[in-house]
């Protein structure tokens, strides 16, 4: 394939890409379709480059001496009705949302750096995003406003836009939230570089497009590793390890394309990683972040990881790399699909916990059996599980950068061990943790943790009706894709005349009304027709609802023995609530904050040690 002659190619800063530019998509062009994943390890990447050189005694000006930082390159098509985009959309999508949140995070700050022209540009006195696809607008326009939408009836990129923008809220760094922004945001827009490589005619720019996306031309990173692996081998070996090797990356691929490299870095970290790189100026990638190029990463180290001879290579392909990505699959489709055995998993997937993936291989060993396999999934599992809870309950951030030194640091400490050490390791932590459901009586929702909240209310929902002997699916409780899906539901109206007898000011009132006490769970229509009524309005209607909102009423305690049995067992203080005023919100308060311990416990370990689970 000749290379087109009418290109041009310079490397640009995203100032210098973005201020007062537009651009469109050409009819070729997918979706938008980053994943989590995707976000966490962009943002990863852009702030350990900006900390390598950050120090703070620095003035802003010292910013023009950090190093550069490689993003890629974007591939434009200029013709005369605007720039369409060829390749690179989904990094400069990504990076518009990045600004966008960093234009949020400015607003109550009073060193504030301007990023409006970088996001949209006004023309005779309208304004219009850089990225103009008029069908992601209203999108676009609610995340710059900050601004809560309903995206479930939306389309693939909508929906990713939306997704993604919450993982960059939910991981962006702590440490950047301070005196340290600016910095970082003049970092980003002047050291942070793409290669913008311009075409000036359709037959160009396709076949730009054509080349970049011809996976036959370059071998990837999986490819590379196998080569290596594969070529010390010794011959008679070579072809049952490639069919064997083919085999586990279909399995992969099938569940997800990106799962082919995914699942390298997850493996490796969990049974070779020793080192993470620390958060300080000069700081150098270590063990943890050289994974993620793997290839290179497994060769530079194959002495440490004992790679000597060709039964070695074999070894490490046909026994450890099958069993490994075995069980990595497994948990996989655990984290989609709620089973028997593996129901942590699944919870922790539905709370976009990726960093869970190591931590469950980390203490496998090729030699276990089965059941081993299945109780050290589930402790480890179950530990995230009790970890995740009491972080949200006590709104503490789950975001990668601040967990991942701690996840490391389990990683490594549950690394190849039994069920019993790791019975003894997981039971500490859990005594260990600062954050407790006793420890924040005031938890409440906000816009960072709704997504949270929904699934531990559903959760609790979940719990009482199976203890009741009622049929119950988390799934549909948490689901966009049902027909009504369940929102949250604030049992007090947005309505401060309602309670000028307790509150005196509307602030207070709010900071009441979004108490974890006072939400429940209702299906779509609800909150929609009923949300403004008074609480003894809305009583008579939760009966119709799940148990959670049930519970309210006074008919739910009557000809419902299982109920009454659970509760009789368990000792919460369920009742009935005629009316529902602010010491009823508390003891609300701390019912749920029973449940939750009651849910949480970490006597499971134990449980699952005597195998009673």
């Amino acid at each position: 394939m000749s290379v087109p002659k009418g290109i041009h190619g310079i490397a640009k800063n995203v100032f210098e890409l973005l201020m007062n530019k537009k651009y469109k998509l050409d009819y070729y062009q997918r979706e938008y379709t980053w994943e989590t994943s995707n976000i966490i390890e962009l943002l990863e990447d852009l702030t350990s480059k900006f900390f390598v050189a950050f120090d703070k005694n620095d003035n802003r000006e010292d910013v023009k001496k950090y190093p550069t930082y490689f993003l890629g390159s974007i591939v434009i098509n200029e013709k005369e009705s605007g720039n369409f985009i060829i390749d690179g959309q989904q990094r400069l999508t990504s990076l518009t949302l990045l600004l966008m949140y960093l234009n949020n995070l400015q607003q109550n700050i009073p060193e504030k750096v301007s990023l409006d022209y970088l996001i949209f540009s006004e023309s005779f006195g309208k304004k219009s995003f850089n990225l103009e696809v008029d069908e992601r607008d209203a999108c676009m326009a609610a995340l710059y406003k900050n601004s809560i939408l309903d995206v479930t009836n939306a389309n693939e990129s909508v929906k990713n836009l939306y997704a993604r923008y919450q993982d960059i809220k939910e991981n962006f760094p702590e440490d950047l939230e301070n005196n340290s922004l600016p910095f970082f945001i003049d970092w980003l827009l002047n050291r942070v570089e793409m290669v913008e490589i311009r075409a000036f005619s359709d037959e160009d720019a396709y076949t730009i497009f054509e080349t970049m996306n011809d996976r036959g031309v370059t071998l990837n990173p999986t490819d590379m590793l196998k080569g290596y692996l594969l070529t010390n081998m010794h011959p008679d070996s070579r072809l049952a390890a490639n069919q064997l090797w083919r085999s586990q990356v279909g399995d992969l691929i099938k569940i997800d394309k990106n799962e082919e490299t995914n699942f390298f870095k997850v493996w490796l970290r969990a049974k070779y990683a020793q080192s993470i790189r620390e958060r300080k100026r000069g700081a150098i990638n270590q063990d943890w972040e050289n994974i993620n190029s793997y290839h290179r990463w497994l060769r530079h180290e194959s002495k440490e990881l004992k790679l000597e001879n060709p039964n070695d290579f074999s070894n490490i392909v046909t026994c450890n790399f099958k069993f490994f990505s075995t069980q990595h699959i497994r948990n996989l489709i655990a984290s989609v699909m709620l089973s028997e055995g593996m129901e942590y998993v699944y919870y922790n997937a539905s709370n976009e916990f990726t960093l869970q993936y190591p931590l469950l291989l980390a203490p496998l060993k090729t030699a276990d059996d089965n059941n081993v396999i299945d109780k050290k999934i589930r402790l480890v599992a179950g530990y995230i599980d009790i970890f995740i809870a009491r972080r949200v309950w006590n709104q503490r951030t789950l975001g990668y950068s601040s967990i991942v030194y701690t996840m490391f640091n389990l990683m490594k400490e549950i690394r190849d061990k039994t069920v019993e050490e790791l019975v003894s390791i997981l039971t500490m932590k859990v005594q260990q943790m600062e954050e407790t459901f006793e420890s924040y009586p005031a938890f409440s929702l906000n816009q960072q943790n709704r997504r949270y909240i929904h699934r531990l209310l559903a959760r609790i929902t979940q719990h009482i009706e199976e203890q009741s002997g009622i049929p119950s699916r988390y799934e549909d409780y948490i689901s966009s894709e049902i027909a009504k899906p369940f929102e949250i539901e604030h049992i007090w109206a947005k309505k401060f005349d309602y309670h000028t007898d307790e509150f005196d000011n509307d602030y207070e009132f709010q900071e009441y009304r979004n108490r974890i006490g006072g939400l429940l769970l209702v299906q779509r229509g609800f909150n929609q027709s009923y949300g403004e009524l008074p609480y003894v309005d809305k009583l008579p209607l939760y009966f119709g609802q799940n148990l959670l909102a049930k519970s309210l009423n006074p008919n739910c305690y009557k000809s419902n023995p299982s109920f009454e049995t659970y509760i009789k067992a368990s000792g919460l203080q369920f009742q009935a609530h005629q009316n529902f005023k602010k010491s009823d919100l508390e003891q609300r308060m701390m019912l749920y904050k029973e449940i939750c311990k009651e849910i949480w416990n970490p006597n499971r370990f134990a449980a699952e040690l005597m195998g009673t689970v």
